[in-house]
This record gives structure tokens, sequence and C-alpha cells, in this order.
């Protein structure tokens, strides 16, 4: 059982889903503590002023605050500015239709925490994709413990045989844990060839939104990362 586990990013880039698919699970971190002004609730899209942000205003009441816990706040109609942003600035791509109509059933329920939306957006963007992994939430699990205590219990709980980590896991992660574990360690590469975009010089780290507006259906064969993973521990 391949498993990668990560926090959920509002309209994530191509890596995201890339990670996804070359899981057997994925579980969503969910009851960890939300960052601001992090990928949780914004992301990025090409303008032709430059990259914007795509904002989901929430209410942080407190520093401890969980993802699962992170209300969004619906005073203003977020909803109508991104989707105004998204249909302007991609005007003259080939498949928007395609981006909006992912986005309009995502909104139209009117999702509570930023954790729903994410996990809705996801799972509409992924089929989409052709990636159909199951999804968890950690939230589901009630396991406690520091960092690395926690990833353990969660790969146990599940019965993972491979963790597939980000490459920043490198800075926190004890291989020993999993070779202790007889968990197989992965580190995911992220190298992908350059797509057709509006507005200028190429940029990696964009929301998925540009690749499918840009590339439609063809996106599905450009998440899948040309180098490898590192095998940590075998």
């Amino acid at each position: 059982m391949r498993v990668a586990i990560i926090q959920s990013n509002y309209l994530p880039w191509r890596g995201y889903f890339d990670l996804i698919g070359s899981a057997d699970l994925f579980v969503v971190y969910d009851d960890v503590q939300f960052t601001k002004n992090d990928w949780r609730n914004r992301n990025l899209v090409k303008t032709q002023h430059g990259l914007q942000w795509l904002t989901v205003p929430v209410r942080h009441r407190a520093l401890s605050q969980r993802i699962c816990e992170t209300e969004i706040e619906y005073v203003r109609d977020w909803r109508h500015n991104h989707r105004r942003t998204i249909a302007e600035s991609y005007a003259r791509a080939r498949h928007t239709d395609a981006v909006l109509d992912i986005l309009d059933a995502a909104f139209a329920e009117k999702p509570v925490t930023i954790s729903e939306l994410n996990i809705r957006t996801l799972t509409a963007f992924g089929r989409y994709l052709g990636i159909h992994t199951p999804v968890r939430l950690s939230s589901e699990l009630g396991i406690t413990g520091d960092r690395i205590t926690r990833l353990m219990e969660v790969l146990r709980r599940v019965g993972a045989t491979t963790y597939i980590s980000g490459p920043r896991g490198r800075g926190y992660l004890d291989e020993r844990c999993f070779r202790d574990a007889g968990i197989v360690l992965e580190y995911k590469s992220y190298v992908y060839r350059p797509y057709p975009q509006l507005w200028g010089a190429y940029q990696a780290a964009v929301s998925i939104v540009d690749l499918i507006a840009n590339c439609g259906a063809d996106a599905r064969c450009l998440i899948t990362s040309e180098a490898p993973n590192e095998v940590a521990v075998a």
C-alpha cells in the first residue's frame, strides 16, 4: 500500500496531483495547525498583469486552530471574484470552460471550512485528470502526539508499506523510524515539462487551473514527473 500524506491546498499545482496519483491512498492532514498566508487557502494564477493570488478569506481565531476547524468567510463574494479572475485571465485559453464547470460545482454547495472546499476541488480536478486515488482525512483517525509519532501511527493505521514524502521531508523525517517499522520511504520527484501558457514567460509554480485551461485533457499526460522518486529507505 503506497500512501501519501499532505495538508490540503487551495487549487494546488500539478505536483500535488502527481503525488496523489502516485499513491494507492491519499491522506489529507486536516487536524494540524492552520498556517496563515500559506497554500491552505490561496494559490497563484497567471494574468496579463503577472501572477495573482486567489485567496479564500477565512476566520482565523487562534494560533492553535486546526485546518478542519478553519471556517470560510462569505461576507464578500470571493467565489464570484475568483471565477471572474479565471474567466478573464484565461479567456484566450481553449479549455477554460472545463475549469469553470468544476469550480461552479464546487462552489455551489458553499463549503463551511477550507478543508471541505479543498477536498471538494481536489477530488473534482483529480477526476478530470483521471486520478481516482481514495482520500481519507487524518481527523477521522483521532491520532495525537508529535509530528513523527503521528505520521508513523497514521501509516500503521492505514496499512502503509511505502510512504511517499514531499522533498521537504528530508529536513525532519527520521529515516530510522521507517526502517524499524519496515516501511519503504520515497521522496517525491517534481520534474515536469513546460507547457504552452498565456502571458509571457513560463511559470511552473501556478495552480492546476493554469494547466487545465491551457491544455485540457492533455494535462493528464503532463502531471507525471520525468524523474523517479528517490528511495531513501528500501
